[in-house]
């Protein structure tokens, strides 16, 4: 349910520690939501470079940093079809795109795992493909609506393994998520020239 960043959701994301992250096994997690909107679920997803992944998020660019972390972001077909839908619906059709990150534990298990994803997907593909097919994994999952981008942050690591080796990055991911300004228009992504089309308006949501 979208809510507004209370101070007490701040303190504990301020206070979020390795420790009482929500693992669960990739079988049980949850995935992407679509809701009513079932053409959504073909509309693709590409892997996002890292440095596209940094301007979205307004991170500085250090190549010592987030190296663990991989990201799918909407295609230009995708942000292209969604304001199609818009017209064709008569603003009725849904103009919120998704954004999933994962941080792996490690370097090692991302390079793994990208091996066998494809590069390009689409959105009903998501859960099945990317999430529930990491056998052997389990993951903490992370809900965030920015305006017309929701993004879904997945911590992911082995069943049986303690801790969380990428923690650090995973809270300056959620920290960056949660005070970037609202997306008005997903366009942005086109080309997204340092957030440029970004403009303020209250945080609407975060959900663990």
């Amino acid at each position: 349910m979208a809510e507004g960043i209370t101070h007490k959701k701040q303190k504990k994301l301020n206070h979020l520690s390795d420790a009482n992250f929500a693992f669960r096994p990739s079988a049980l997690v949850k995935g992407l939501r679509f809701g009513g909107q079932f053409i959504v679920r073909s509309f693709t997803v590409r892997r996002a470079l890292l440095p596209e992944l940094l301007r979205l998020l307004s991170l500085p660019t250090a190549k010592s940093r987030f190296a663990s972390t991989a990201a799918f972001i909407p295609t230009n077909f995708t942000i292209l079809a969604h304001k199609a839908w818009q017209t064709l619906t008569l603003g009725l059709g849904t103009n919120k795109s998704k954004v999933t990150v994962f941080v792996f534990e490690s370097e090692a298990m991302k390079a793994a795992v990208e091996r066998i994803w494809p590069a390009e997907i689409a959105l009903g593909d998501v859960n099945k493909k990317l999430i529930r097919n990491l056998n052997g994994s389990e993951m903490a999952r992370f809900k965030f609506r920015k305006g017309c981008i929701t993004f879904y942050i997945y911590a992911v690591r082995r069943i049986g393994n303690s801790g969380f080796n990428s923690a650090k990055d995973l809270k300056t991911i959620l920290q960056s998520v949660t005070e970037i300004n609202d997306f008005i228009d997903h366009t942005a992504m086109l080309a997204m020239p340092k957030q440029k089309s970004v403009s303020y308006a209250p945080p609407l949501a975060v959900a663990v």
